[in-house]
């Protein structure tokens, strides 16, 4: 026994200490004579996937299709769009994306028959439409031709007079004055916003979104203003519907962060926007598309989808048709939006060369007609689905800048894999342009694809380009 100057004091954390690092030792001591290791830890220098979602494997080459069931036949019914489902598989489309199908809210209704973004009911179908199972056989007769269907969905809001009004009062968000109220800034008089920061919400829409998923055996969904609703909840519905089946989702929104887990596409607006200045003379050269496509490749990560268009139903009633917005620039545009990186899509009529500003609240059928944009929609997509350099997401090849002795007219790029390569040279401007190439990555073999000829492109290539022309080159 120590004398009682020399006793060991302990005070309370000092012990504490004590007994964790005794029980860490021995810890350590039986697993070194268990034989068993501690697991390594992460190595925090190794980058991490960003995209963990897996997209379905039918959207490796997919085009997708928007219709707007109102306008899409004179009858405006699914049983007579179902009548156009051939046409459009020879068109060579892979999803069709059909607007809100769901009743219409009839209080503060716009127009006569209403917007179908104004739900009343998320489990109903609108009877302008015809029934549920009128669309359950519309969704069988599509994927028995080969394509797949999504539905349009509106979660940020619904209308004046939906079920959840009555039902659930408290799910809706409120103004200053404690009232209903609709999108802030926004001219959407006729909804109001819905409020995420409720559980009970985020798990009906949630079981609202599987509900069509089992009931109907849809293959995904086009969210609508997708970055108005929190993210976390767009990563547990993304998690949930994959239990069922491989979805396909598409956002409304232009942001890297709703790739991750929760879309595989989001809208390229910028692209849009950048090929719509070239086209009418507002941007004096291709700085615009130059500034999306190095976006698109350095702030977005790779193995994903953005959704290239000249038209949706947004652009055409709002804004104006694509002949509208892009003058004689529409063919270049047509050709960069499916052979450059992305999606194409065609929305209902263009492939007609519908040249009307579709009404957006009431009938106003499309005039269906032959026309040579729906013949170079055709011949592109054609291309898209044979040419794996052409594919979507991880299966495609990325596009590289070959430069051209007119940057500020001309964009040239190639895509290429260990399989297949396309070299592109597009005349953004209303003068002829002849041009050379530096590198020699465009170098080669290759069949020109619009004239069907056998060519050889080498250091001493001179392309010869129409005004707003374009060629092609494949091998």
């Amino acid at each position: 026994m120590l004398p009682q100057s020399r006793k060991l004091t302990l005070r309370p954390l000092a012990t504490i200490s004590f007994l964790l690092s005794l029980i860490a030792a021995l810890a350590a001591c039986s697993n070194r004579q268990s034989g068993s290791v501690p697991a390594p830890q992460p190595d925090p220098y190794q980058p991490i996937p960003y995209v963990k979602l897996t997209h379905p494997d039918w959207s490796k080459n997919a085009v997708i299709y928007q219709i707007n069931t109102r306008q899409f036949t004179p009858e405006g019914t699914f049983r007579a769009a179902e009548q156009q489902l051939p046409r459009l598989k020879e068109l060579g489309v892979d999803i069709l994306w059909l607007i809100p199908v769901n009743k219409i809210g009839e209080k503060n209704r716009k127009g006569t028959l209403g917007s179908p973004y104004s739900v009343q009911d998320y489990y109903s179908v609108n009877p302008e439409f015809g029934t549920l199972d009128d669309f359950k056989h519309f969704v069988a007769s599509a994927h028995q031709q080969g394509m797949r269907v999504i539905l349009d969905w509106v979660p940020n809001h619904t209308s004046w007079d939906n079920v959840l009004v009555s039902q659930h009062p408290d799910w809706y968000a409120r103004d200053w004055k404690g009232d209903f109220t609709p999108t802030p800034w926004e001219d959407w008089s006729d909804i109001i916003d819905l409020d995420y920061s409720q559980p009970g919400l985020r798990k009906y829409m949630t079981d609202a979104l599987k509900y069509w998923v089992k009931e109907t055996n849809i293959d995904g969904f086009r969210c609508d203003v997708a970055g108005f609703v929190p993210l976390d909840f767009w990563n547990n519905a993304r998690k949930e519907l994959d239990a069922i089946k491989p979805v396909f989702m598409l956002a409304e929104w232009e942001s890297r962060d709703l790739h991750a887990e929760a879309f595989d596409m989001t809208y390229a607006w910028t692209w849009y926007d950048a090929v719509h200045a070239i086209s009418t003379g507002k941007a004096k050269d291709l700085g615009g598309l130059y500034s999306y496509y190095s976006a698109n490749e350095k702030a977005y990560p790779p193995n994903i989808m953005r959704m290239t268009f000249l038209s949706n139903h947004d652009k055409n009633a709002w804004e104006g048709t694509e002949f509208e917005q892009f003058g004689k620039g529409v063919e270049p545009a047509m050709v960069l939006s499916v052979i450059g990186e992305g999606m194409p899509l065609i929305y209902n009529g263009q492939e007609s060369g519908n040249s009307r500003r579709l009404k957006f609240f009431e009938r106003d059928p499309i005039l269906w007609k032959s026309h040579p944009n729906g013949d170079l929609y055709k011949k592109l997509f054609a291309l898209k689905h044979m040419n794996t350099a052409l594919w979507n997401a991880r299966w495609g090849a990325p596009m590289i800048q070959v430069p051209n002795s007119a940057p500020a007219k001309v964009f040239s790029f190639v895509r290429q894999n260990k399989v297949d390569k396309v070299f592109a040279v597009i005349n953004f401007s209303d003068s002829p342009q002849t041009v050379t190439f530096n590198d020699s990555l465009y170098q080669g073999k290759y069949t020109d694809y619009f004239a069907g000829l056998l060519v050889e492109l080498n250091a001493s290539t001179k392309l010869n380009l129409k005004p707003w022309g374009y060629q092609v080159f494949v091998k």
